[in-house]
């Protein structure tokens, strides 16, 4: 055996562990359960701990059977046999395909899949059900195409089909094809019972909405009467001039007012949120014409069930009103969005079209703001999740994952919206944020994931009532598992108990939306700063902001006031640049958006204190994750180097004479105490952004999540060339506060590359200038985040794979000596699972204490001559030992407590009723 070939004496010192070591990214589940096929086994991913956990199913409920690592924060699995699982990495890009041991015990990762950017969810169809389908983004590092992220008119999702039967030779495996749909980043697939049509979601698919900017708008809108009134708050300030917000309406791009504005803009929204693929074909390719997508089925996309009886698509989603203005009680401006901003929807798609069904169709919208919780709040349901249709296709049960329950709805009611909202109609589940189900049909049960608690609930479908709850072990730190509510829970967040902050944040981070939300109820407000040089224009906040993109809520932590305009800052009560104080205090500008609850979600009150405590413990700790466009070893093409060594040194505005850094400072290392040390793109100051109104400089590290809008008319500062209608794109919303700048290449004509008589205002720019602006846009698409390039990725060495194997590993290595991860490998010997922790030096320690180091290259040797598999994987800074070999940080090294017959993760699986 393994362990017997090595040395029985360890005295090597482990690394200090940090305070925790637990990094929080909120990824969103898609498909986190799944039966095997003969119905024995329930595969659950467990996101925070990333790992698949097994357990056996009987009539008393669950019992845990084993637990094998994967990637970093698994969203999806899929039971491609009885004793073979694929598991979908959302943070490592990758998908882990899991061989069982006899009987469920446990299993090992056998080969790692390479696929696009933050893939989500996955499905078997095809001849025999041989190819994987699985969603990614259209973009990433391990992608065999160039991204077209500066062209228009291209794809933003992709599905990767590999043949299952043959993954090919090649590091990552050699996908079948690689489909490239019209849509943004995709989410979730559907497959037909016979296994012949796979239908894919995008995610946030969008509503046919985009901003003009006030720049854009002829002379302040004054020729078509000026912007809807109000144009002043309650106390009589008149507002900045503001962009506004246009909604196609199946002939012109019109305003609240109905106004036409068509000709200010130059792309059109098709609005393809749903697409089918015939899966049979060879390769697998989208139906042609119109019967391969539909369109206005949501404006964000979360799952789909097939009915296996009538092959109808029910689709959950919400649908956005942001053509609609204002938060606040609406007294002054006689209209608000307050309590009714979106819809909770199963949207029904069959050859007939495309139906929407409001799922709280009870609320009375005219009311408001009656306390928590009431009749009205507890009939409602949000945040539609997984579902799950019974074999006659008469019921549909919904996994709300806003509302802690699980609605169950009657399929002919629900097509005919003849359906009646009713708590009788509600299964109640202890603990909470249902995200995914399960149907057990044989047995009568219903396995529904809780990621609040990170459990799974069993439900007897007879009862209509939870009569298990198991938890998985969850490494997340308590504060992240008290706060998480407070994001979701609109039960508790709304008076009508079917909106929270994760209905625009969704999952922590945006909708791909701008929002108009001002408040002509509310007076100006002192801006008191930290700004960039003394501010031309009046700094201070006026209720009426006009439009405004939805911003993530990823990476808050050390960087300053909150909110485009920073009107979410500590520095009302105390004034001060210091650190962790006045505006730098980010817990007292997260709390000052407890106000939202009142004025935007329609609760009676904002949360008490201690909730608000808890949401803003939570939410600080939510990071972004590393940039996919960067490459690996984290540097810089020629081009982007070029643009950094700009960026940092080339005063690049003839106005101001500033270098771009000045503003958008990049310093990883700052603050290295803090959660998220460093800056990248803002240091919490405000500037005058060539707006008319002051705004923070925002950070730089989601530029790529933006790619999609292409075309505006021509501007004085942005586009001063006029450019033609540019035609289909993907997304209504770009750059800057509004999102009315289609592209990074565009919003750089702010600055003037070149100076002299021939151009004295920088603009329009000359052939040197748009070269430079090409080289800046590529150097900002691959910005640094709180997290290097190479965190998350893999590899897995076999004994036939060591040629094209070893370079991966040789670079995950290098970068672990670099300091930009921790790196962990993990094996099965003997079917128990072994861990390592590089701990420098070319050396890895194990999670047996009486194991002494052990050098890589032996580490290596060991697969090529014994018949196990060995998954290297990146590992957040800090985090390895966790992840490696000390899964619950107790001291005692997980080898040496499976071998005293001690396991955290049997501890944590035991039924709680």
């Amino acid at each position: 055996m393994f362990a017997a070939t090595l040395a029985v004496c360890f005295c090597a010192a482990l690394p200090a562990r940090a305070e925790s070591s637990f990094t929080l990214f909120e990824s969103g589940h898609v498909r986190p359960l799944e039966l095997s096929p003969d119905g024995k086994l329930l595969f659950a991913v467990n996101t925070p701990d990333n790992r698949l956990e097994i357990f056996r199913v009987h009539a008393g409920g669950l019992t845990h059977r084993g637990s094998v690592p994967v990637g970093l924060e698994p969203v999806a699995v899929a039971a491609r046999s009885n004793t073979e699982v694929w598991v979908v990495n959302h943070l490592s890009d990758s998908v882990s395909i899991v061989e069982l041991n006899p009987a469920g015990t446990g299993g090992s990762v056998t080969r790692t899949l390479l696929v696009g950017d933050e893939p989500r969810d996955i499905v078997f169809a095809g001849p025999g059900r041989s190819r994987a389908f699985i969603t990614t983004a259209h973009r990433g590092q391990n992608i065999p195409f160039d991204p077209q992220l500066t062209t228009p008119g291209v794809g933003r999702a992709d599905v990767w089909v590999f043949n299952a039967n043959s993954l090919g030779q090649s590091l990552g495996g050699l996908p079948q094809t690689i489909l490239t749909l019209f849509t943004d980043t995709p989410r979730a697939l559907a497959v037909t019972p016979d296994g012949s049509r796979v239908y894919v979601a995008g995610f946030h698919t969008g509503n046919r909405t985009t901003t003009l900017s006030h720049i854009l708008i002829p002379d302040g809108g004054q020729t078509k009467g000026g912007l809807p009134a109000p144009n002043k708050s309650i106390d009589g300030t008149t507002q900045p001039e503001v962009g506004l917000i246009v909604k196609y309406d199946g002939a012109h791009w019109v305003d609240e007012l109905g106004r036409a504005w068509d000709s200010s803009v130059k792309f059109s929204l098709p609005d393809k949120d749903v697409f089918v693929i015939d899966a049979m074909a060879n390769p697998p390719r989208q139906v042609a014409g119109s019967a391969g997508s539909f369109s206005g089925v949501g404006t964000i996309l979360y799952n789909m069930a097939v009915n296996p009886v009538s092959g109808k698509v029910y689709v959950s989603n919400t649908e956005a009103f942001n053509e609609k203005r204002f938060e606040g009680p609406g007294e002054f401006a006689g209209h608000t969005v307050r309590g009714r901003f979106h819809e909770n929807r199963i949207t029904v798609l069959s050859g007939s079209g495309v139906t929407p069904r409001h799922l709280n169709k009870h609320i009375n919208y005219d009311a408001c703001c009656a306390p928590v919780p009431n009749p009205e709040n507890q009939k409602s349901l949000a945040l539609p999740t997984g579902m799950a249709v019974t074999s006659d296709g008469a019921t549909l049960y919904v996994a709300a994952l806003s509302s802690d329950k699980v609605g169950i709805f009657k399929t002919a009611e629900l097509e005919n919206n003849t359906f009646v909202p009713n708590t009788a109609n509600h299964i109640k589940l202890t603990g909470g944020g249902p995200t995914g189900l399960v149907l057990d049909e044989r047995r009568q049960r219903l396995y529904v994931m809780t990621r609040f608690d990170n459990a799974i609930s069993v439900v007897d479908t007879r009862r209509r009532a939870e009569v298990d709850h198991v938890a998985m072990y969850n490494p997340e730190p308590q504060h992240v598992v008290k706060g998480r509510r407070f994001l979701y829970d609109a039960s508790l967040s709304s008076s009508h108990g079917d909106s929270s902050c994760a209905t625009c944040h969704v999952f922590g981070d945006f909708d791909s939306l701008a929002w108009d939300l001002g408040n002509p109820d509310q007076g100006v407000e002192t801006n008191p700063g930290p700004f960039i040089g003394n501010t031309i224009i009046n700094p201070d906040f006026h209720p009426l902001k006009g439009p405004m993109v939805t911003q993530s809520l990823r990476g808050m932590a050390n960087h300053g006031p909150m909110h485009w305009r920073a009107d979410r800052t500590g520095g009302n009560d105390e004034p001060s640049a210091q650190p962790d104080s006045g505006s730098f205090n980010e817990e007292v500008a997260f709390k000052k958006f407890n106000g939202a609850f009142a004025d935007l979600l329609g609760r009676n009150e904002g949360l008490p204190e201690a909730d608000m405590q808890a949401f803003t413990d939570f939410i600080l700790r939510v990071t972004y994750p590393p940039n996919p466009i960067r490459n690996l070893d984290n540097s810089l093409t020629p081009d982007q180097q070029e643009a950094k060594d700009f960026f940092f040194n080339v005063p690049s505005n003839i106005v101001f004479h500033i270098t771009c850094e000045a503003c958008h400072v990049i310093n990883p290392t700052a603050n290295p105490g803090s959660v998220a040390p460093g800056f990248f793109g803002a240091d919490g100051r405000s500037a005058f952004p060539f707006a008319a109104q002051v705004l923070k400089v925002p950070h730089l590290r989601n530029m790529y999540q933006k790619v999609g809008m292409f075309g505006m008319p021509r501007t004085p500062i942005f586009n001063p060339i006029d450019n033609e209608f540019t035609g289909d794109q993907v997304r209504g919303f770009g750059f800057i506060h509004d999102g009315s700048v289609d592209t990074m290449f565009r919003f750089n004509n702010v600055m003037a590359f070149t100076q002299g008589p021939d151009n004295p205002t920088g603009l329009p720019p000359d052939a040197e200038g748009q070269a430079m602006r090409r080289k800046l846009e590529s150097f900002m698409l691959a910005f640094d985040t709180n997290l290097a390039p190479i965190v998350g990725q893999q590899v897995t060495l076999t004994r036939t794979n060591a040629a094209v194997a070893n370079p991966r590993i040789n670079l995950l290595l290098a970068r672990a000596n670099a300091g930009e991860c921790d790196l962990v490998a993990k094996t099965q010997v003997g079917h128990r699972e072994q861990g390592f922790f590089y701990i420098g030096a070319g050396k890895f320690v194990s999670d047996r204490k009486r194991l002494p180091p052990i050098p890589e290259s032996a580490l290596r040797l060991l697969v090529s001559a014994g018949p196990l598999e060995l998954t290297y994987t990146c590992a957040p800074p800090g985090s390895g030992e966790r992840i490696g070999i000390d899964r619950d940080e107790d001291g005692y090294l997980d080898g040496d407590e499976v071998d005293a017959g001690s396991n955290p993760a049997d501890a944590a699986s035991t039924p709680r009723r």
